[in-house]
């Protein structure tokens, strides 16, 4: 047999994996064309137990599939996720190196640690695949009822109301300042290393409300919420309003998904990107952003994903230098 003839007897055999066993599938064949046997490697830059891990092993796991090879997450984190995302921004750009991580690792923190070396322009996006919206949440028997009230308050008393997030910089503290700026109003801003000790001193009194990720208020009948920042309600929290609704036109959330080394070639990204959106529409993956409160829209491909991240790096410089945290 010629090698022509050889090669022609191979490509009609991968051409029908349904009726014959045991061939390789056109999934596997397609993972073939861009990928040897070799592990990929999913960096997140924070600890490993988060909504947002689980939800990046739910990927690797779908990814492995598709690709053909094994897909680890490594949990490298650092300087607020800086750390891990310039390790994989200073990878081979091979497609073996990945991030799985939120958009502020590129519009937040280039501004608010200019000597960590991230820079935007370091990574290609290759799939959103979270949206974590955020909320206000107070103790149940406060006299808040929704963000009129709280309006109200603050103007009587400016700057006598506390809040807490889970730190200066995080995507709640930049909610609060975003929304604060359009309700025109001043609260004390006390930051905290997480979410459940804001809760806790929000129950204690200490606080009068919180800023917090949606998702940390899954499962818990001990406060109440008062606005959630989205563009539409959530459907883990029916009865809770948008801030949209309640007459402010602010809908800070913190999305994230896949991204590479900027200088990936163009035909691994569009196999990721293509992988990717296999994996988004799957029950396991659907599953773990149902856990995680996600919205039905968690997902989009690299064109939509450049295009949200470049509109963030932009309002975020804007918002980090109008409240003086640009360095």
């Amino acid at each position: 047999m010629t090698i022509g003839r050889r090669r022609l007897a191979r490509l009609s055999l991968g051409a029908l994996p349904g009726l014959l066993p045991g061939l390789t599938s056109p999934r596997r064949a397609r993972a073939a064309e861009t990928y040897s046997d070799h592990p990929i490697q999913m960096v997140n830059p924070y600890p490993a137990g988060g909504a947002t891990d689980l939800m990046a092993r739910a990927l690797a796991a779908g990814l492995s599939q598709r690709l053909g090879q094994p897909v680890l997450v490594l949990n490298r984190d650092g300087a607020a996720g800086a750390v891990g995302t310039l390790g994989v921004a200073r990878a081979a750009p091979d497609g073996y190196t990945l991030a799985f991580v939120p958009a502020l690792v590129l519009s937040v923190l280039p501004v608010t640690q200019p000597n960590s070396g991230l820079r935007p322009e370091m990574l290609r996006p290759v799939c959103q695949l979270f949206s974590n919206a955020q909320a206000i949440a107070v103790r149940p028997d406060s006299p808040l009822r929704g963000l009129a009230d709280l309006v109200a308050a603050a103007k009587a008393a400016p700057g006598a109301l506390s809040y807490g997030t889970l730190g200066i910089a995080s995507i709640p503290h930049l909610a609060m300042e975003q929304w604060t700026r359009a309700a025109g109003i001043e609260a004390t801003h006390v930051p905290y290393r997480g979410d459940g000790a804001v809760l806790t001193d929000v129950l204690a009194g200490r606080l009068d409300f919180g800023a917090i990720v949606l998702g940390s208020a899954s499962g818990r009948d001990d406060i109440r919420l008062l606005a959630v920042f989205d563009n539409a309600r959530n459907l883990a929290f029916p009865d809770v309003p948008t801030a949209i609704e309640q007459g402010y036109d602010v809908a800070p959330t913190s999305f994230g998904g896949l991204l590479a080394p900027a200088a990936t070639p163009p035909d691994r990204l569009a196999r990721l990107e293509a992988a990717c959106a296999e994996v988004a529409a799957d029950e396991l993956y659907r599953a773990a952003a149902r856990r995680a409160l996600q919205p039905a829209d968690y997902h989009t491909g690299a064109e939509a994903f450049a295009g949200r991240l470049a509109r963030d790096v932009a309002q975020k410089a804007a918002l980090l230098r109008a409240i003086g945290l640009a360095r």
